[in-house]
């Protein structure tokens, strides 16, 4: 990339397609979750090489426990395993890793891998990866709301924008300045609702099992040539 092009803070990803990319190969489901972990290693070098700071990943949706049993311990069991895998690189590289989500939901092993991991990695300054786990925008807005009704009880009129922000799990987390989707889909399937309200869009026809750097690059180069203006006149 051109050093003078304009490059996202933060760049987030719904990674879809992997069933239909394993289906057209005649292949199980799970055959194509195993080969998008290779899509995900490829983005983040990109992300690295690029000067992102933020890359978060949509990798299990609060509706994906309704999957078949056999597919949902499979991705467990992959996400633990490219964890432990991905450790050494992750601190050879600078890369804080996080997990944002309902972890209530998780497995003590998984939990317990992914505290060690973000541990291990909270000192890395070159960029933050984020997986979404077990999450939904509404889930997220509604812990957020309880919050606050905790918080704010009878001065409700005191809450303002900055409030919620602070509330969700992203509280941390500057938003999206451009969501990717894979596979031709064109909604954000219940993702970062509140945290999206001026992210730039991209969807891709790619499948995610096939998308690697080239389109990475590619939608950086599109984000870079867009005017984003917040509602305002320039």
């Amino acid at each position: 990339m051109e050093e003078t092009q304009k490059v996202p803070r933060h760049v987030s990803i719904i990674m879809d397609g992997n069933g239909r990319w394993a289906k057209a190969r005649g292949k199980e489901r799970l055959y194509g979750h195993f080969e998008g972990v290779e899509s995900v290693r490829a983005c983040v070098e990109a992300s690295v090489e690029a000067g992102v700071k933020y890359l978060s990943l949509y990798a299990f949706s609060e509706e994906n426990w309704e999957r078949p049993d056999d597919e949902v311990s499979g991705l467990m069991e992959l996400m633990m395993k490219a964890m432990k895998e991905e450790l050494a690189n992750f601190l050879a590289s600078g890369i804080r890793f996080l997990v944002l989500g309902n972890r209530a939901r998780l497995s003590d092993s998984l939990n317990a891998a992914i505290d060690s991991i973000q541990e291990q990695t909270a000192s890395g300054d070159r960029l933050t990866l984020i997986l979404f786990v077990s999450y939904s925008g509404k889930w997220d807005m509604l812990q957020a709301a309880r919050k606050l009704a905790a918080s704010f009880a009878g001065n409700p009129e005191d809450i303002d924008f900055k409030d919620v922000d602070a509330a969700l799990v992203t509280s941390d987390i500057p938003d999206p300045d451009l969501l990717i989707r894979t596979s031709g889909e064109q909604r954000l399937s219940n993702y970062l609702l509140w945290q999206c309200a001026y992210t730039e869009f991209l969807f891709s026809d790619t499948l995610w099992p096939d998308f690697r750097k080239p389109q990475f690059f590619a939608a950086l180069k599109e984000y870079a040539g867009r005017d984003r203006r917040y509602g305002k006149v320039k």
